[in-house]
């Protein structure tokens, strides 16, 4: 089954045949659960709270190629974004995981009036600098273009 619904797990498990063993690093034991219960049933265990664990799910996902519940986790991401719930961070990790959907929502949100100019007061914002130039510059472009146009 994991072979079946994960590209990654596919690859991972061929390596393993010697060893019979696949190990999983650099993830939180109740993620892998939830993650694994949703390769299995489609479906997010009931015990998981979404708005709390969506970003680590969303992390596995995108290593696993899991694009459904990475569409779950973004639409549940998307719907917290505000200058206080740190956009700046939300959009790095939307361009570290090749978030489509999650990134045009913090670009709409940052093209906002005053939102660009609060999110860049963050601490979070220097993230963007250092690490999602690519991001940043998609987002000042836009600026510009809609400056331009009023």
């Amino acid at each position: 089954m994991l072979a079946a619904r994960s590209p990654t797990f596919k690859a991972e498990l061929a390596l393993t045949t010697a060893t019979n063993m696949l190990h999983i690093d650099g993830m939180d034991a109740a993620v892998f659960k939830a993650m694994l219960h949703f390769i299995y049933t489609d479906t997010l265990p009931k015990e998981v709270e979404l708005a709390t664990m969506a970003k680590p799910l969303l992390v596995a996902a995108d290593k696993y190629k899991l694009e459904r519940l990475k569409l779950i986790c973004e639409e549940e991401l998307c719907g917290h974004i505000g200058v206080h719930s740190v956009v700046a961070a939300m959009l790095a990790l939307a361009e570290q995981n090749c978030c489509r959907v999650l990134k045009e929502a913090c670009t709409q949100f940052l093209s906002e009036p005053g939102n660009l100019k609060a999110a860049m007061a963050t601490s979070d914002f220097e993230q963007l600098k250092t690490g999602c130039h690519h991001a940043l510059m998609e987002l000042v472009m836009k600026q510009y273009i809609t400056a331009t146009e009023a």
